[in-house]
């Protein structure tokens, strides 16, 4: 199996496996958080004999993949940070999207309890309105989110109301 093909082959299972993450069910919740996990242990093993996996190493879906891995790193924020740092130089070297970037960027600041930059992480849903982490300078937010190549925050708040 090549790189390329792991990455997508590791990303699958957890996204079959989020709906139940999303849930109540205890179960499903450690199901889900084992994969997560267990991807991130190895997402950390493949930057150390890579770097980043990038668009020129891997090709764009599964550059995607990789940044998705690091994403749900929630509980390893050593690995996030990492991933981050590496994404960066990536970007900047044309390897890399600058809006995972940006949804990379803002995970790791509210895991790390901080207001996030470009307000693309959702804390939860009240009244049938998706709630957003605090954001830094709220009304530079769409600025910050157009440098980037993110919707305007009210498009992107939308887009997470429940159907």
């Amino acid at each position: 199996m090549t790189l390329a093909e792991e990455l997508v082959t590791m990303t699958d299972e957890d996204r079959e496996l989020q709906a139940g993450a999303l849930s109540g069910d205890p179960a499903a919740q450690l199901a889900h958080r084992r994969v997560t996990t267990r991807n991130a242990d190895r997402l950390s093993e493949i930057i150390d004999e890579h770097g980043w996996p990038g668009v020129r190493l891997v090709g764009e879906e599964a550059a995607r993949r990789a940044w998705l891995v690091a994403q749900h790193a929630d509980r390893q924020l050593d690995v996030q940070r990492r991933a981050l740092a590496l994404m960066t130089a990536a970007v900047d070297a044309g390897d890399a999207d600058r809006t995972q970037l940006a949804m990379l960027h803002d995970r790791v600041l509210v895991n790390e309890g901080r207001p996030q930059r470009y307000g693309t992480q959702i804390a939860g849903v009240e009244n049938g309105r998706p709630l957003p982490w605090p954001s830094e300078d709220p009304d530079r937010l769409d600025e910050r989110r157009a440098e980037v190549g993110l919707d305007p925050f009210a498009v992107h708040v939308a887009k997470h109301a429940p159907a």
